[in-house]
């Protein structure tokens, strides 16, 4: 009597890990759906048509990866990469040393501002990165801007913000703007996690508040450093919007090939080379992805992923 009991349990337990499963596979299938129509099977389209070549003689032809090698040796391609690469060495640093700074400052500063001052500086990222862009292309203006207006108030040239000189700082500028309080709450966030107990002990020792923000709060947040810097590499590595956007402004000066995305979708829509176009793109997500893994594998131990 007691095996049959014990067979009746199992079957019952299994048939309830059975509706659980049903119930998993029917709350995720929505997402699943979706994911799989407009990622999975885009992707998989792009990729194949990127394997021809079409010719106005011989139409789509089957070349393999004839386009990938003209990618990587094609001289716009590559320098829209050397550019993004700049971009990358120079915008990601900053961005994350004035998302840490303001996020220990936020976090030592404890008083009735530290909510709206989260606020404040988590706002451009809530401005959708078109209108910002224009914002600031709009700022950028030597004619009408206000940077004009306030120079020319005490008679100083304006600077030029939208010349081949002062382009990559006014980029570098935008892209700063808009993305350092996000990443600002990520740190922020991280810090919140962090013992309390240990800032006490610290400050009973005799560490100023400066040492322990380097020497405890940094380090306790390097996972979240890590995570940080990733995004900001990937986002750098496929810079679009904000070129794209004052390129309106400053046309003789950010071409449609300024960078791999750009380029691709020039290739698409200017001149009918949807095939390359779609090479572009595979070859740029190539490097960020080899970029990406290089990074996580060079902060293994930060990010809490040896072993």
């Amino acid at each position: 009597m007691s095996q049959q009991q014990s067979q009746h349990t199992s079957s019952t337990r299994s048939q309830s890990a059975r509706k659980v499963n049903l119930w998993g596979w029917f709350f995720t299938a929505p997402f699943a759906i979706i994911f799989l129509l407009f990622l999975v099977i885009p992707l998989v389209y792009a990729f194949y048509v990127s394997l021809f070549t079409y010719t106005q003689v011989r139409g789509s032809t089957f070349t393999g990866l004839a386009n990938y090698a003209r990618a990587f040796t094609d001289p716009i391609f590559l320098a829209g990469m050397g550019r993004v690469v700049l971009y990358t060495v120079v915008m990601v640093p900053i961005q994350l040393l004035f998302a840490l700074l303001i996020a220990l400052v936020i976090d030592s500063v404890k008083n009735k501002f530290t909510a709206f001052s989260r606020l404040v500086v988590f706002l451009p990222y809530a401005i959708p990165v078109v209108i910002g862009a224009l914002m600031w292309g709009f700022m950028y203006s030597k004619d009408m801007g206000p940077f004009a207006t306030l120079f020319d108030l005490f008679g100083l040239p304006t600077p030029g913000f939208l010349t081949p000189q002062g382009i990559f700082g006014s980029l570098v500028n935008v892209v700063t703007w808009q993305w350092t309080g996000y990443y600002m709450v990520i740190l922020y966030s991280a810090l919140q996690s962090v013992p309390h107990e240990l800032y006490e002990s610290a400050r009973i020792d005799g560490a100023s508040e400066i040492q322990i923000a380097l020497k405890i709060k940094t380090p306790m947040i390097s996972s979240s450093l890590v995570m940080v810097t990733i995004f900001s590499l990937i986002g750098t590595l496929q810079f679009y919007t904000e070129p794209t956007v004052l390129k309106n402004s400053a046309p003789s000066v950010i071409a449609p090939e300024y960078t791999p995305n750009m380029y691709a979708q020039a290739l698409a829509f200017n001149y009918n080379q949807l095939n390359y176009s779609a090479t572009v793109s595979f070859a740029l997500g190539l490097i960020v992805v080899i970029f990406s893994i290089f990074f996580m594998r060079l902060t293994r131990k930060q990010s809490g992923l040896e072993g």
